[in-house]
Formats: structure tokens, sequence, C-alpha cells
């Protein structure tokens, strides 16, 4: 089987459980950190699918890579391979496929629920769930690309997630945590969260209680959309 691209766009943003998940199955996958000054492949076909990171940057920022990442999701959707975006990565998918990313209209932080859109689509790529509480760290917002399907949404920002060809997923939300990864962005990023918690905007104290049965149960949650995915994976 052909690697899965990881694709890295920030050191403290990196698979976490999704490399769990992929080692698990001994499915062979490939880190391109792009932070680390890494090339943007050119091909999509050499790779047996995307997934893309997130990242603290905005898809909109005058950046190098953001146009060849697009160029690069572009193809793949052509192409046929699938692509997997968590948060960054979902709006750089939505944003080559020619939706617009905007300032959301409520940041998020912390963890918060999700509803699940009825109809198929939700159900075949979250398990049959109708709601699930996932991370969120974002302060941008995506549209949905023509003739995607949505299938997360909650009152803050209604595009949570969407699917493009029953193939391609992007996320608003982080199904990939892990503690470390809690703890990581606790410790780099305290001063963007406020002392006392609102709905949307979490304390630190807030994100840190019950962390492990909330990562338990979100790695659930990724594990059935990460099967969903793989089932379009290239060999």
């Amino acid at each position: 089987m052909r690697d899965v691209a990881v694709v890295r766009f920030s050191p403290t943003e990196g698979p976490g459980h999704l490399a769990d998940w992929l080692d698990a199955r001994r499915m062979p996958w490939r880190l391109v950190p792009l932070d680390a000054g890494a090339a943007v492949p050119a091909d999509s076909r050499e790779f047996a699918g995307i997934a893309l990171m997130g990242g603290p940057m905005s898809v909109n920022d005058p950046l190098p890579w953001i146009e060849p990442v697009c160029a690069l999701l572009r193809d793949a959707v052509a192409a046929g391979v699938p692509v997997l975006g968590h948060c960054l990565g979902g709006q750089l998918l939505a944003k080559a496929m020619g939706a617009a990313v905007t300032r959301a209209g409520v940041a998020e932080i912390g963890w918060i629920d999700v509803d699940v859109e009825p109809g198929e689509a939700g159900r075949a790529w979250f398990g049959g769930r109708a709601r699930f509480t996932t991370f969120q760290w974002h302060y941008d917002a995506f549209a949905l690309p023509p003739s995607a399907t949505r299938v997360l949404t909650n009152g803050f920002n209604g595009n949570q997630g969407y699917v493009l060809d029953d193939r391609h997923l992007g996320l608003q939300c982080h199904v990939e945590m892990t503690g470390d990864l809690v703890a990581a962005w606790l410790a780099s990023d305290a001063a963007a969260l406020p002392a006392a918690s609102t709905p949307a905007l979490q304390s630190a104290a807030d994100i840190a209680r019950g962390v492990a049965a909330r990562i338990a149960a979100l790695n659930a949650v990724a594990d059935d959309a990460y099967a969903r995915w793989a089932r379009g994976l290239r060999g």
C-alpha cells in the first residue's frame, strides 16, 4: 500500500490519534512537515490518501505554501485520492475547492458539542451518532464547497464538517486529540484562554478537567470517521 501523507503545519499540531490509528492497522504513512521546510508534494497520486492537520495560521495569510497545498488538494479530489482535513486542514480543502474561509462568527476553544446532520452521509461517517463532544480551537470558519454535503453543525458555527464525493472529509474540529496534544496546546497558548469559561471559550482548568475520559470518547468518534475515510484509500 502507498503511504498516507500526513501534512503538518505546526510542530505542536502533529497527527496525534490519527498516527496511532494508522499504526495499529499497519497502514504506512509519511509525515510532510511544512513547518520544518518540507516541500509540498507535487502529485497526489503518489499517496494512498492525504491527511492535513491543524495550525495557528489562517488560510488567508500570505504564506508561500498555501497555494501549492490547495493545488495538491484539487489534484487529489480530481484523482480520487481521499483527503482528510482537521481544522486548518478542513479550511484548506474548502478554500482549494472554491469556498470562502472567513473569521468565525464565534471563536470556539474547548470541549464543545456538535450535531451530526440527519441523513445517510452523517450516519455513515460518524457511526450512527446524533451528537458528540469534540475539541475545538479555531478563529476562522469555512463555507461549504460546491457539491459538498454538510455532516456536522452546531449553534456557534453552522459548518462544522462536510464530505465531498463521499470520499473526502473536512472538519472544523479536532478529532485527532490525545492527552499529550491537549497538554501541549494548553502550555503553548494559555494566553488565549479566559479565566472563566463561557459556552464557546473554556478556561484551561475546564479543558483539563476529566480529559482522559473525554479523549477516550473522542478517540471512538475518530475511529469511526477514520475507518470510513480509509475505505477509499488507494492501494
